[in-house]
């Protein structure tokens, strides 16, 4: 039996590892215009935390973060943390909303979490010249792409699977290339290969800067971040999240808002030699897409796909849990057919 993944984002190649971990003996071929370091997941810090994820029912969320933070605290217990790039990291997470955050029940699977008192937001407020009404202390994970995405591939290639450059125009054309199923891991992709117009870009510009010291905090606040690479040689500032907008080119007017919250956060910041600034698109979307769906090929053949898509900022917050639950789904499908 052969499947073809579509798309080697974190969702794509996570969910290519889970594939091959369960049914080592299946064909898994994955399809991308770009690999690492070449994907949209590869610029961005891959901090854990729930964002941009719309009406996605919070159980979910729950569920499939959770399983995504037991499987990074797995690395870090055991020693492995920088196979992946893993850093463990106190965050602030900060809102100006004075209804303060509408859901926080992802807390409970960090550590240490805790809500900042008035008095706290009082001295923030003083100290950067913000207004937050609202606020949370906890530490979680940072798994950076540009080394989770490489160990993704190297350990799915090791274990048999096969990666192959190729633009997918439609999911059809793989059931008439002789594949009995596809996981559609298409990201913003999906737009066109599902034919699904909710799914839309969320632009996000960050700024890759020498880290100015060893500290290690993510500090969050109105879209503005500082987020420490693991090796302490780079660090990440950002961002945006433009809706709607498909420009990959860095702006001018971006980078000043994003160098100048950023200052505001550390001031030690200021001065410190740029790297490479960045843009990528988020698969926004109301909610995120993971079921499964009954084709029919252009030869009359029904075929089943899987749907992974929809992950808007939290990509490898949610990866490994996603994963699982294709894995889940593709042994219902074919559990009669060839007795996986």
């Amino acid at each position: 039996m052969s499947v073809a993944v579509v798309g080697a984002g974190v969702i794509g190649m996570t969910t290519s590892v889970a594939l091959k971990t369960a049914f080592p003996e299946l064909k898994v071929h994955v399809f991308a215009e770009d690999f690492s370091p070449n994907t949209t997941g590869d610029g961005s810090a891959g901090l854990w935390g729930p964002y941009l994820l719309g009406d996605t029912p919070r159980e979910k969320v729950l569920k499939w973060a959770g399983t995504t933070h037991r499987w990074l605290e797995e690395f870090w217990r055991t020693g492995r943390a920088s196979e992946i790039g893993i850093s463990l990291l106190p965050i602030y997470r900060v809102t100006s909303d004075p209804h303060g955050f509408p859901d926080s029940s992802w807390t409970k699977l960090v550590y240490g979490a805790h809500r900042l008192t008035s008095k706290d937001l009082t001295r923030l407020n003083e100290e950067y010249g913000t207004n937050y009404k609202d606020g949370w202390m906890f530490v979680t994970y940072t798994s950076e792409p540009a080394r989770l995405l490489p160990w993704l591939e190297e350990t799915f290639v090791a274990s048999g699977g096969e990666l192959r450059r190729r633009k997918i125009e439609t999911l059809h054309e793989l059931i008439d290339d002789g594949y009995d199923s596809i996981i559609n891991c298409s990201g913003l992709g999906a737009r066109r290969l599902a034919g699904d117009i909710t799914v839309t870009p969320v632009r996000g510009q960050v700024a890759r800067v020498r880290n100015p010291g060893e500290q290690s905090v993510v500090f969050p606040a109105n879209c503005v971040h500082v987020s420490f690479r693991s090796s302490y040689e780079t660090t990440v500032l950002g961002g945006t999240h433009q809706m709607n907008d498909y420009d990959c080119s860095p702006r001018k007017e971006d980078s000043k808002f994003i160098y100048d919250g950023c200052c505001r956060i550390l001031p030690a910041l200021k001065g410190v030699t740029s790297i490479k600034e960045w843009v990528g698109l988020r698969p926004g979307r109301p909610t995120v897409r993971l079921e499964s769906e009954v084709l029919e090929s252009s030869q009359g053949k029904k075929f089943t796909v899987i749907h992974n898509y929809g992950h808007g900022g939290s990509g490898v917050t949610l990866s490994w849990g996603c994963a699982l639950d294709v894995v889940a789904i593709f042994r219902d499908t074919w559990r009669l057919k060839s007795n996986l």
